[in-house]
């Protein structure tokens, strides 16, 4: 018997499901929405605006980089996928509890829709941040080939997140609230409105120990090089794949718990 054979329809058949929930989850975002797509810029528009305001006409800025509007896009478009995926992954299995029971398809499809669906909005959210590179001037270099990959990389990280944290809130309740703090303290602990040369010498560990800080780096590196640090970016690589793996497998030994929970 030909078990490659028989694993490829398969493994068809769990990433048509993915990609039919991933837009069935935005179809259901946006159908009844009379903005629809703008609501995945606006949030990101706004904080950048509102952070170039008070950093550039209120107060001296004396962190990151000018255009400082484009050096926080950079880093606010990549957040929202973060802040949205993490989020979202806590009610994975609570929000759809019917069809998870009844659907016989790989669970981590429940996760890897919301980390694709969240993927997509932060890509549609990108020709804010060309237009803004053009109104302001900003210079592209060679850098911006590093883009790619920190797509790649935030992917990563954010399926690993996920993949670690939905299981466990269906334990642990009190773990959603506990992630959303979490997140408002993560906010301020990357370099989003600065950058990861800006800490002073006793908080630089901080930014070696989140992996955000070299994917940040990396969606910088196209208009502003000195953001750019080989090692950091290293680090951060090698950060997220262990984040996967240690998902897959807390995703992996506890599913089985968490269809007899819910």
């Amino acid at each position: 018997m030909n078990f490659s054979s028989e694993r490829r329809p398969l493994r068809a058949s769990a990433w048509s499901s993915l990609w039919l929930l991933t837009r069935r989850d935005l179809k259901v975002r946006y159908s009844t929405s009379m903005l629809g797509y703008l609501w995945s810029i606006l949030d990101p528009l706004l904080m950048s605006l509102i952070y170039w305001f008070v950093f550039t006409q209120v107060f001296h800025r004396t962190v990151g980089e000018t255009p400082y509007i484009i050096f926080l896009l950079t880093a606010l478009l990549p957040w929202v996928w973060v802040n949205g995926a993490i989020s979202d992954s806590t009610r994975a299995f609570l929000r759809d509890v019917r069809l998870v029971r009844s659907i016989a398809m790989p669970r981590w499809i429940w996760v890897g829709r919301i980390i694709c669906s969240k993927g997509i909005e932060f890509l549609l959210s990108l020709p804010v941040l060309i237009v803004f590179a053009i109104f302001s001037g900003a210079h592209i270099g060679w850098g911006v080939l590093l883009f790619p990959v920190a797509v790649i990389l935030l992917a990563i990280l954010t399926l690993g997140t996920g993949l670690l944290i939905s299981p466990l809130v269906v334990f642990f309740r009190d773990l959603e609230r506990a992630s959303k703090l979490l997140l408002r303290v993560l906010f301020y602990a990357s370099p989003i409105i600065y950058g990861a040369s800006d800490l002073p010498p006793f908080a630089q560990p901080l930014a070696w120990l989140n992996p955000l800080s070299g994917i940040f780096a990396m969606f910088r590196a196209g208009f502003f090089p000195d953001q750019i640090n080989w090692y950091l970016m290293a680090v951060s690589a090698i950060e997220c794949v262990v984040i996967l793996i240690i998902g897959a497998l807390v995703f992996r030994r506890s599913i089985a718990g968490v269809l007899k929970e819910l």
